[in-house]
């Protein structure tokens, strides 16, 4: 499996964990007992940790990202489905996360919840236990909202007070594509200096 060491930080699996040989950890990673992490997964801590607890699977090409202000903390007994997309999310013990799935930065799970295939989970958006967000549909607000796609201005009137730009790059909504892109590809540059481990260190 490949594994780096990111901004000094190295992943940490536990021994009774699998991740397959085509699967990406990268930084301050920690992978929990008996969790399984599935070909072509990639989970990275950018500038912040990410946490898998025990029994989790993380399936095929998912996408697992913490970053400083909002890390990934998955608690025990989740399944993230293949494709899923969760970057800087907390996910409480028992959910499940379909196909397709996608959760943003400051979003909060609590026990039990699902989130069906292409479902969204907005930034800084609650979902209370036990919840449903159907397939396609977009939660949305603290507490959650739970709506089809195609209730777009209602969506858009809860989601604009979120701060998505201020949540997931710190910028505000007038900066330019070219500020933004600049800040991001310098971000993202510090993978440059990334060194990989050897499989017996990891």
């Amino acid at each position: 499996m490949p594994t780096y060491e990111h901004r000094g930080r190295r992943p940490v699996v536990h021994p009774t964990a699998y991740v397959a040989p085509t699967a990406v950890l990268c930084g301050d990673v920690q992978i929990g007992a008996e969790s399984r992490i599935l070909f072509g997964a990639v989970v990275s801590a950018e500038d912040g940790r990410v946490r898998i607890g025990s029994h989790c699977v993380v399936m095929e090409n998912a996408l697992v990202r913490g970053r400083s202000e909002h890390p990934v903390d998955i608690a025990d007994n989740v399944l993230v489905g293949p494709h899923a997309h969760i970057n800087g999310a907390s996910v409480a013990e028992g959910c499940f996360l379909a196909t397709g799935s996608s959760l943003f930065p400051g979003s909060v799970l609590a026990p039990n919840v699902e989130v069906r295939i292409h479902g969204v989970v907005h930034a800084n958006t609650s979902v209370a236990e036990g919840s449903v967000v159907p397939i396609g549909w977009i939660a949305v607000g603290s507490p959650a909202r739970i709506l089809p796609p195609d209730r777009h201005d209602e969506i858009w009137s809860i989601q604009q007070g979120l701060d998505f730009p201020g949540t997931v790059y710190g910028v505000d909504r007038e900066t330019t594509a070219a500020d933004l892109m600049d800040q991001q590809s310098r971000w993202y540059g510090a993978h440059k200096n990334d060194q990989r481990i050897a499989r017996h260190d990891a």
